[in-house]
């Protein structure tokens, strides 16, 4: 069986090589969609009955572990170091700095790399998170599965 929850989260971040206006600071609204693999559930008592994963916890797990960490932050690339030094003159400024240029391809694959360990097998189900799906626009989305 497979489940989906999407949360959003709103945050900055430029790709500094490319040709177009994208190389310049800017924002998005980003959704992210956690799609999970498991048996259902089939406990009587159990709070999870019936299901493969209670959905609000599948929401809470992934605030905790992303959304939350990136959300109202400027994610940034450790290797764009003028933004990063621009960064560093806000006090407490909210920045996420990654290993990779935070493309839409490279924050799913990131995200998919947080949240695989903590869902694994959290109800003892064969849970498994199986796609993350992340929506830079309405229009454009980049998808990390399981392989």
């Amino acid at each position: 069986m497979l489940i989906t929850r999407r949360l959003e989260f709103d945050a900055g971040h430029r790709i500094p090589d490319h040709k177009s206006q994208c190389r310049h600071l800017h924002g998005h609204r980003y959704a992210i969609e956690i799609t999970l693999s498991g048996d259902v559930i089939r406990q009587d008592g159990d709070a999870a009955n019936g299901m493969v994963m209670d959905f609000s916890e599948v929401k809470a797990l992934a605030k905790q572990h992303v959304v939350d960490v990136w959300d109202h932050a400027f994610l940034v690339y450790s290797g764009d170091t003028a933004v990063l030094e621009f960064l560093q003159t806000m006090p407490a400024h909210l920045t996420g700095v990654l290993d990779c240029v935070p493309t839409a391809e490279n924050l799913a694959a990131t995200a998919f790399r947080i949240l695989d360990p903590v869902y694994r097998d959290t109800y003892g189900n064969d849970l498994r998170l199986q796609q993350l799906r992340l929506y830079e626009t309405p229009n454009c989305w980049a998808d990390a599965t399981r392989a």
